[in-house]
C-alpha cells in the first residue's frame, strides 16, 4: 500500500538549543520512500548524518522562541507483515555482526532479570519464531494498555510490576524477554496506518530464521501499513527529538492516510 504520513511538531524555548530529530524514513526491504518534505518555521538548514543503527538523523540548533517542524512522506509499504511460524532460532555464531548488539542489556531492557519468566512463557515452543510469538501474545494478555502509568524512567521490569503501560513499554518487555532467550530484538518507532488514537507508535522486531520479523503486542493480529522512522536497542536510541538545551515540545500532531492516487 502507499501511505501519506507525517507529523507536525512545535517547540518553544528561551534560548538556543542543539537538537537531533529522527523524522525521515529510509528506503529498505520493507518500505520505499516515494517522496518527502521537511520544513521549518522559521527557516533552518539542518545537517544530517546516519547513526550506528542506520537511522537518518537531522541535526540543528533551535533558535529562541517558537519553532515549528513539519515532516511529510509518501511511502510504499507492505499491506501485511511477514509471518513464519516455522522460522528457527538463529545460532549466535551464525548471526551477522550488526545483529549481535541487539542481544545486549540496555537501559530499558534488563534481560538478565527475565530469563525464568521467558522460559515459563515459551515452554513447549519450538526455538525461534514460535517463542517470540508466545512472548508477544503473553504481553498482550498480561499488560494493560494504560496512559499515565509509565514515564521516561520506566524499564521492562517496572512494566511487569505495574502490569500496564503504553506501546513503548509493551515493546520493552517483549525485547527483554527475547534477549533473555538469546534471540536478538530491537525497538522500532514509526507510523501505523489506522492506529487509534493516532500517534507515533512503537513495536519490536526479532531476528529469527536469519532475518528480522515484526511483532506488536498492542495489536490483536499481524498488521502491515507500517512506516519505520528509527531502530534502536530501546527507547533511548529512538527518541524522535533529543534536545540539549532549554527546549520544550508544546504540540505534536501525527497523521497517516492511504494514498489512492495511481502509481
Amino acid at each position: 500500500m502507499r501511505l501519506k504520513a507525517g507529523c507536525d511538531l512545535v517547540f518553544d524555548g528561551p534560548g538556543r538549543s542543539p537538537t537531533v530529530t529522527l523524522l525521515r524514513p529510509r528506503s529498505g526491504d520493507a518500505q520505499w520512500v516515494c517522496n518527502e518534505r521537511f520544513r521549518f518555521d522559521p527557516s533552518l538548514h539542518p545537517s544530517e548524518y546516519v547513526d550506528s543503527f542506520g537511522n537518518l538523523c537531522q541535526r540543528f540548533v533551535a533558535p529562541p522562541g517558537r519553532l515549528r517542524l513539519r515532516a511529510d512522506a509518501t511511502v510504499e509499504t507492505d499491506d501485511f507483515i511477514a509471518v513464519d511460524m516455522h522460522a528457527p532460532a538463529t545460532p549466535v555464531q551464525a548471526m551477522p555482526d550488526t545483529v549481535l548488539q541487539f542481544l545486549l542489556q540496555s537501559r530499558y531492557c534488563p534481560a538478565d532479570g527475565m530469563a525464568a519468566l521467558a522460559a515459563q512463557i515459551t515452554a513447549g515452543c519450538a526455538p525461534g519464531y514460535m517463542q517470540v510469538e508466545a512472548i508477544r501474545a503473553w504481553v498482550q494478555a498480561h499488560i494493560a494498555y494504560r496512559y499515565g502509568v509509565s514515564d521516561a524512567f520506566t524499564c521492562a521490569l517496572d512494566t511487569l510490576a505495574d502490569a500496564a503501560g503504553v506501546c513503548r513499554d509493551f515493546a520493552h518487555v517483549g525485547i527483554a524477554l527475547c534477549r533473555s532467550l538469546l534471540i536478538p530484538a530491537r525497538m522500532v518507532v514509526g507510523y501505523l496506518y489506522q492506529l487509534e488514537p493516532m500517534d507515533l507508535h512503537a513495536w519490536f522486531e526479532a531476528f529469527v530464521g536469519g532475518r528480522w520479523y515484526t511483532f506488536d503486542a498492542t495489536q490483536l493480529q499481524p498488521r502491515g501499513g507500517r512506516i519505520v522512522l528509527a531502530y534502536g536497542r530501546d527507547a533511548a536510541d529512538v527518541a524522535i527529538a533529543s534536545t540539549y538545551g532549554p527546549l520544550t515540545t508544546v504540540a505534536l500532531k501525527v497523521w497517516v492516510h492511504l494514498d489512492n492516487r495511481q502509481r
